[in-house]
């Protein structure tokens, strides 16, 4: 009978039943619970493991480079932060809307941690997510005109549920000759997700400047006036993390820290 049940399980690939099978019945001529309550103890089980499964794929599918969490954030570090306002985002009612959101601020503020932390919390709420640094999404898209597969490599860009483009004006867009500027790219990918799915986008520099960035002033407001209909803004003004951890490991080693004379264009 052990067998029969284990070449069973086998065929419905319960693989999890089928490792505990002895525990759980152990447990049964144990406790002798209802037959309603061994089911839900089973399967119930299965099921947990299975959907845990399924979330542990769809954050390796992601691309997320680190797995972020909003209860890891350092909210004392950057008191100027509405703790609330972005707990509220957290929920991501916003991405069942198909709308959109724009983190600024200077390089060090957060901005990443905060739009990583939303990522695995949609991975966990079962939705699709895809993550790329903007200059590594552009050169994904340019090398599919190289090699004749762009309008596939788009549709894959416009599939997930939430995209998160991180650090826009970081990064060097390389110009090409005879092909469309990076603001042209970016935008015929954004029109496509407008009003259909979310888009969540940081960026380091002033969005004035995503012109002079993305290489067609003309072509960026008409970025930024796709998002600016459905988006939702945070600015993060304040000190950059990375620098106090480096002051603070100066501090401990008797040196001085690198300055931050960094400007926002």
């Amino acid at each position: 009978m052990l067998e029969r049940l284990r070449r069973h399980l086998a065929v419905l690939g319960l693989t999890h039943t089928s490792e505990h099978l002895e525990a759980y019945l152990d447990w049964a001529t144990r406790e002798r619970p209802a037959p309603s309550a061994l089911l839900d103890r089973v399967f119930g089980e299965q099921a947990q493991v299975k959907h845990e499964r399924r979330i542990e794929r769809r954050i390796e599918m992601s691309g997320l480079p680190e797995r972020k969490t909003l209860e890891g954030f350092d909210w004392a570090f950057q008191p100027g932060l509405d703790r609330s306002v972005v707990m509220e985002l957290g929920h991501l009612a916003w991405v069942g809307r198909q709308e959109d959101l724009i983190l600024t601020g200077k390089s060090g503020t957060g901005k990443s941690h905060l739009l990583m932390a939303f990522g695995l919390r949609a991975c966990q709420q079962g939705l699709s997510v895809r993550y790329a640094r903007c200059v590594d999404l552009l050169d994904d898209l340019y090398a599919g005109l190289a090699d004749g597969s762009y309008h596939t490599r788009l549709k894959r860009w416009c599939a997930p549920a939430l995209l998160i483009i991180d650090d826009v004006g970081l990064g060097q867009v390389k110009k090409r000759e005879d092909e469309p500027t990076a603001a042209h790219t970016l935008y015929n990918l954004l029109d496509r997700r407008h009003t259909h799915a979310a888009t969540a986008i940081t960026s380091n520099i002033k969005l004035s400047s995503w012109g002079r960035y993305l290489g067609d002033p003309t072509v960026a407001a008409a970025i930024l006036d796709r998002l600016s209909m459905r988006a939702l803004r945070l600015d993060i003004d304040g000190p950059s993390y990375r620098q106090h951890v480096g002051q603070d490991r100066a501090r401990k080693h008797g040196a001085t820290a690198p300055a931050d004379d960094t400007t926002d264009p």
